[in-house]
């Protein structure tokens, strides 16, 4: 795909999500409803706020992408004309959003046959929206308009590194919970939270590892080109292409990201 062409998609991405923050911030902070999607004893939120953005997002990739798929957490799958979806995460991080903790973002990335081309995370509560196409990837603040170009730091040894996971409840089977506390083990500092707002930290150069389990498609695909493009690595704990969600290890530098996947599969 040319280059124009990239730039053309993701400026529409920027601008999309950004034009959907008021939605969110009308219920930030806000007693709203809260209905669960879930069964058998779980909990999985979701709120009026999470309909109506991904309803706007539709509505505006509709009108000027019609032949364009869609891959959306709430209203499901369209079928792509040419091979091109876009993947929409309304509001990533749904409970923070209900706990009031700023850690949530609107995500919309575009995929080309499944592979992730570039993506946009927009917290509008703190003005920032976190871009990348897989080769670069920006952090644009609506506070000050400043635009600056990421990249993860050099960190290269898990004993030096960071490490951030949403919820060690993610961790459903008792192996995969292992395997998560030797990481945990072998870094500096681990902390919980941030949703797709860690992954975003990562990128920008202020946390190191990301590892996490049981992802959605939509969780993990708009944020790829932002992680790459910042020059971190993405991958399953088997060293894949997350492309279908489940189990991500994501690192800030390759030498780490080979150290976390040998810590994750006791090698």
């Amino acid at each position: 795909m040319e280059r124009a062409q990239i730039d053309s998609f993701l400026q529409f991405a920027v601008q999309a999500a950004e034009d959907a923050g008021p939605i969110a911030l009308q219920y930030f902070r806000r007693r709203t409803g809260v209905s669960n999607k879930a069964g058998g004893g779980f909990f999985d939120p979701v709120t009026a706020a999470d309909r109506e953005i991904e309803s706007r997002l539709r509505a505006e990739i509709g009108r000027i992408y019609p032949d364009h798929g869609i891959i959306g957490e709430e209203h499901g799958v369209t079928a792509s004309a040419g091979g091109l979806s876009w993947v929409i995460d309304p509001i990533d991080g749904t409970r923070a959003f209900i706990s009031g903790m700023p850690a949530w973002g609107i995500m919309i990335g575009l995929v080309e046959e499944g592979r992730p081309l570039l993506g946009v995370v927009h917290q509008p509560f703190t003005g920032e929206t976190f871009s990348g196409d897989g080769a670069t990837a920006w952090l644009r603040s609506s506070r000050d308009g400043s635009r600056a170009q990421m990249r993860a730091r050099p960190t290269r040894r898990i004993g030096d590194a960071v490490l951030y996971c949403t919820h060690p409840s993610m961790f459903r089977e008792a192996a995969e919970l292992a395997a998560f506390e030797r990481v945990t083990a072998a870094c500096r500092m681990m902390r919980y939270g941030g949703d797709c707002y860690a992954y975003c930290l990562l990128a920008l150069g202020e946390v190191d590892l990301v590892v996490e389990s049981g992802l959605q498609p939509y969780d993990i695909l708009p944020l790829m080109p932002i992680l790459e493009g910042a020059g971190a690595v993405v991958t399953d704990w088997e060293g894949k292409p997350p492309l279908t969600g489940g189990r991500v290890a994501v690192a800030a530098t390759p030498k780490l990201h080979a150290e976390l996947l040998a810590v994750l599969t006791g090698a």
